[in-house]
């Protein structure tokens, strides 16, 4: 008789460092800020520029009362992925990148922790990743709450490098090798009333507008149940209702583009949309079971990234 494999070790560790990895886990999630730029006008941009816009930039609007010694640039991701760095050759100036290699559980606290950085950072200097402490300000402590971000969208990463500066080879690859890989997008522009971000973005095959929302996620769903059930959820002929996702405590509706047309012929008909949707969210009587149905099928579609 063979000795019994009950008690055989089993792959991927023991059962109590399995336990503790879970329990670890268990705590991230649970200090993880559910809605961490709530609050601030840039709200959703933020989010945008967090979770799928590949390259833009936008001059931050620092708090008068951290006494500022130099501006500083927001980024969608820096070389190396870090938290900030202040760039050799350009050392009036501050970066920082929302797409990071190191996260913890409140990106606007520690974002909030790399802006304070780079008032301080000598030229060529990097921070891999920004960890806040207990105590440490809060975003809207260090940025104007109130300030939209005034946006440049570049389909390259030559912003990486100081311009007259020609960069060494190994950079330059990345920078190249960085650029093949972007897909072209652009933020349109719906007009001083219009709420949220919407981002277009050519994918290849098809095209795609995904729009962060800044309503609470069920009053949002709702709506888009109630244009669902009425055949208004669309951006008209060339158009598709892809689905949606959770991000950072917003929902992020997403829509499926003819590619052959460019982002600036969706204007119209995302402002179209807006408006419809608009008065979706104004409406509060009692769903249809028809629109029941529709908010139901909506939700089986839905993701949840973070």
């Amino acid at each position: 008789m063979g000795k019994s494999k009950r008690n055989s070790p089993k792959p991927g560790g023991n059962r109590a460092q399995r336990l503790a990895e879970r329990r670890a886990a268990q705590e991230q999630a649970a200090q993880t800020v559910s809605r961490p730029f709530e609050g601030l006008a840039a709200e959703c941009d933020l989010v945008a520029l967090r979770e799928f816009v590949p390259s833009a930039t936008a001059t931050l609007p620092l708090s008068a009362s951290i006494a500022a010694e130099r501006p500083v640039v927001l980024g969608t991701v820096l070389p190396g992925a870090v938290a900030a760095l202040v760039r050799a050759g350009d050392e009036t100036t501050g970066y920082v990148g929302v797409q990071v290699q190191a996260e913890g559980p409140d990106p606007a606290v520690e974002l909030a922790a790399a802006i304070l950085w780079t008032q301080s950072a000598e030229p060529g200097e990097s921070l891999p990743a920004a960890g806040a402490g207990p105590g440490a300000p809060g975003l809207a402590q260090v940025i104007d709450a109130e300030a939209a971000l005034e946006l440049t969208v570049h389909q390259d990463f030559d912003w990486w490098v100081p311009e007259g500066v020609q960069p060494d080879p190994q950079v330059a690859a990345t920078i190249e090798q960085a650029k093949q890989a972007i897909m072209p997008s652009d933020r349109l522009e719906l007009g001083a009333d219009a709420i949220g971000a919407a981002w277009w973005v050519d994918a290849g095959e098809k095209a795609h507008l995904r729009w962060v929302r800044p309503e609470a996620e069920d009053d949002l769903m709702l709506a888009l149940a109630r244009l669902h059930a009425a055949g208004g959820l669309h951006l008209g002929e060339g158009s598709r209702f892809a689905g949606s996702f959770r991000t950072h405590g917003l929902l992020v509706p997403v829509f499926d583009l003819d590619p052959e047309r460019h982002a600036a012929e969706w204007r119209d008909p995302a402002a179209e949309f807006g408006g419809r949707l608009a008065e979706a969210l104004a409406s509060d009587v009692p769903l249809t079971s028809e629109q029941r149905r529709s908010r139901d099928g909506l939700r089986s579609r839905q993701v949840t990234l973070r």
